[in-house]
């Protein structure tokens, strides 16, 4: 497959080799110089067309022939701008341009609000949280997990449940990057909350199918959470306050070229959340408390005029506690994160740069109950040290990025403690260390002059104990640009993961745990390929459509619960390894600027899997198979003063296992199944609105209330099902009652959100 790979690089290379054009490279910025990735290139040059989009720094390079040249450049949040020049060697030119805010023509005053989401080509999206405010959520606050369930290809997982499901995989295939530290616990307690501050971060990248070599180590998506790197220039405040939470951001310049921000949020809802929970069960639960908190900080130096040092960290703490005296019970869970990385990035002359970073990241569960005379206790954890280096430079025409990343494993799948009177047993699976080193290279090269191409490899030697892998893993994306208004594209990808997360639960309680490929546990694997097209419609409308197809294997499957431990169990005996398919069909279609914005996405899906131990070997549907997913969003300004928004949600019901026969035996009920997950929740259906009213809406001052519904029609969406078993008099008949149990309906909140 190498071999195949480097040919392929090679004959893509060989004729633009022998060219002897010119290279005009440009670096696109904001009048307050943030770097503008993803704008559009647009360069004429004797009746011929060439096109290209700025990278992550604003940058683009293009081969041309001299002469001369019109330059045009598009980013949905700025006014376009068209540069004539004439170009007879190579040539750097720096291009800044001005917001889109406004437009005066004779009297009257157009305001065009900015699109929130961005279409990239493969499929990719790039999200400005900053426009994406009316977007209903619990806490007033832009909630991104919400955010990232409402786009084409992702699953919504429904209430009580925090995770992602793209395209047909488990949650646990998805890499989740602060400033290029993973993430490991994902979400708040039942998914309500906002894992995310928002304010700390400035744009997310959501890659559905990882096509970045940079990127590896899960099957499905990428999402990069990039925080602010441009040096706070004055002192300011932002955050907000509400009834179930608070948040606040504050912007220190230290210097000229010297500054940091720093971020935090507590919440205050043991007298809310603890009735919530409790109407969601016949337990007699006399007292819960529950809270979260984290922090931000991100400290940046211009070191010189080519040098930015950055310092990012990001920790938060949720605490569960349940006190039931009827039940003599006492239960206390605990989870955390913890990153932090230090990164360097250096200019060394506009066609080279290079960044260099390192991170530490961990996260730790753990569960302790006491009840009656019985203590119990399980926990877990999983820490990562890690280096990345990556340096973007050109061969001749042709932009390359490559690097080098390392990182060390440690983790300790659960460890359980259990205590009486008399004795103590202390169950756990032992310890993982392992080690993994990644080469990566992708090249961006033009095939023809309207077919470019970005093609990667990313080559993974991993080792933990006796057992060792090196895996090459090629990504390709062939794009076709048939004008400005329309492009398609073809992809394949090839992904090993080596991390696995074990649900032990339908609705993602902390208690799930990462285990590391070892003592015979193979690396999970998926082939990928997918298809799709943009079309700009007008200059408010677009849309995209796209399919995919993905095979995995070694997927895992753990039947048991948390307590499935004693003296000679292993995780290589309890889990169950096999196989799965995902294909499906996408379309969004946007309206990015005016009073009214937002977008419509659907998602049409198969995922099944195939494991020897579950349903007698026969191939069956995936706990997350949803076939039919619609998200439909809008935003409306109404005034200076007043904005709306509102999300409509569809989703079909998860898939699950329900009993079809029940008989007697020593005349005790005996449940008998004709399939795995062979039934399915009722379809998941919610209504969001929000309203925002702004006192002060400046660009240095706002001050707004914001008033939100979640699931304001007060949808009955059931978590999961409870089957009651009643035997008649004569014991004859089994009579089996359905209950579906809602963790919540309806949910108001109120905030403050400010700024000055």
């Amino acid at each position: 497959m190498s071999k195949s790979a480097i040919l392929f690089f090679l004959f893509c290379f060989s004729n633009i080799f022998a060219q002897s054009d010119v290279r005009i490279t440009g670096t696109i910025t904001s009048s307050d110089n943030q770097k503008l990735a993803g704008a559009n290139v647009s360069l004429e040059i004797n009746k011929k067309q060439f096109y290209a989009v700025a990278d992550s720094l604003g940058s683009f390079s293009e081969i041309i022939s001299s002469g001369n040249l019109i330059i045009r450049i598009n980013h949905l949040d700025f006014t376009p701008k068209t540069i004539y020049c004439k170009v007879i060697k190579d040539t750097v030119i720096s291009v800044v341009l001005e917001k889109d805010a406004a437009q005066l023509k004779e009297v009257i005053v157009k305001n065009d609000k900015k699109s929130g989401v961005k279409t990239l080509s493969a499929g990719k999206l790039s999200l400005n949280l900053k426009e994406l405010s009316a977007v209903p959520t619990v806490l007033g606050t832009t909630d991104v997990i919400k955010l990232l369930q409402l786009m084409p290809g992702v699953q919504n997982s429904g209430d009580a449940n925090g995770y992602l499901y793209v395209r047909g995989g488990d949650p646990g295939h998805n890499a989740i990057l602060y400033n290029e530290a993973p993430i490991y616990g994902m979400s708040h307690l039942l998914g309500i909350f906002p894992f995310y501050n928002t304010d700390h971060i400035k744009d997310v990248e959501f890659d559905k199918s990882s096509s970045n070599p940079k990127y590896g180590g899960r099957l499905s998506s990428t999402t990069l959470l990039n925080t602010n790197k441009k040096v706070p220039s004055e002192l300011s405040m932002q955050g907000n306050a509400g009834i179930l939470a608070s948040q606040l951001t504050l912007s220190v310049p230290l210097t000229d070229k010297t500054g940091f921000y720093i971020s935090g949020r507590k919440t205050y809802i043991d007298e809310v959340m603890g009735p919530l929970l409790k109407s969601g069960s016949n337990n007699d639960v006399q007292n819960m408390k529950y809270g979260f908190s984290d922090a931000n900080f991100t400290f940046l130096s211009q070191i010189s005029k080519k040098n930015l040092f950055s310092l990012n960290a990001f920790v938060s703490g949720d605490e569960l506690k349940i006190k039931d005296e009827n039940l003599a019970l006492k239960t206390n869970l605990k989870w955390s994160n913890f990153t932090v990385s230090p990164s360097l990035n250096t200019i060394f002359s506009p066609k080279v740069s290079m960044s260099n970073s390192f991170y530490f990241s961990q996260y730790s569960n753990e569960l302790n109950m006491e009840q009656a005379t019985i203590e119990f206790g399980v926990s877990s954890y999983v820490k990562d040290f890690g280096f990345t280096n990556a340096v973007k430079f050109a061969i001749g025409n042709v932009p390359f990025e490559s690097g080098l990343q390392y990182v060390y494993h440690d983790l300790q799948p659960q460890k359980v403690n259990v205590e009486n009177f008399t004795t103590t047993d202390n169950y756990s699976q032992r310890t993982i260390i392992a080690n993994e080193v990644a080469f990566f290279v992708s090249a961006n090269p033009k095939l023809l002059e309207k077919v470019t191409a970005d093609l990667g490899l990313r080559m993974n030697y991993y080792a933990s104990g006796l057992d060792s892998y090196l895996h090459f893993q090629p990504r390709m994306v062939l794009n076709y640009f048939a004008n400005e208004n329309y492009s398609f594209y073809a992809s394949y990808n090839r992904q090993y993961q080596y991390l696995s997360l074990i649900t032990t639960s339908s609705v993602g309680i902390p208690t799930d745990f990462w285990i590391a490929s070892s003592d015979g546990i193979k690396p999970q694997s998926s082939n990928e390929f997918s298809i799709g097209s943009n079309q700009n419609i007008t200059r408010n409308f677009s849309s995209s459509f796209g399919g995919f197809y993905r095979s995995m294997k070694n997927l895992l499957e753990y039947p048991y619960g948390i307590t499935q431990f004693n003296e000679i169990t292993t995780l290589k005996n309890d889990l169950y390894i096999g196989k799965g398919k995902a294909y499906g069909f996408e379309v969004m279609l946007k309206k990015n600027s005016g009073k009214f914005s937002g977008w419509l996405s659907y998602t049409l899906s198969w995922s099944d899997r195939n494991f020897d131990e579950l349903n007698n070997g026969k191939t069956y549907f995936a706990k997350y198979d949803r076939r039919h997913n619609l998200s439909v969003v809008g935003m409306y300004d109404l005034n200076a003063k007043w904005n709306f928004g509102i999300t409509q949600i569809f989703g079909s019901g998860n898939r699950f296992t329900m009993p079809t026969s029940w008989y007697f035996v020593n005349n005790n009920p005996v449940k008998e199944y004709a399939g795995y997950n062979n039934a399915q929740m009722p379809n998941y259906i919610r209504t969001d609105i929000s309203a925002n009213y702004y006192f002060v809406k400046t660009s240095k001052k706002e001050s707004a209330l914001n008033f939100s519904i979640y699931n304001t029609f007060n949808i009955s969406n059931p978590i999961y099902v409870v089957l009651d078993v009643e035997v008649n008099e004569n014991k004859d008949k089994v009579v089996v009652k359905q209950e579906e149990k809602v963790l919540y309906r309806i949910l108001p909140s109120v905030s403050w959100r400010f700024k000055f």
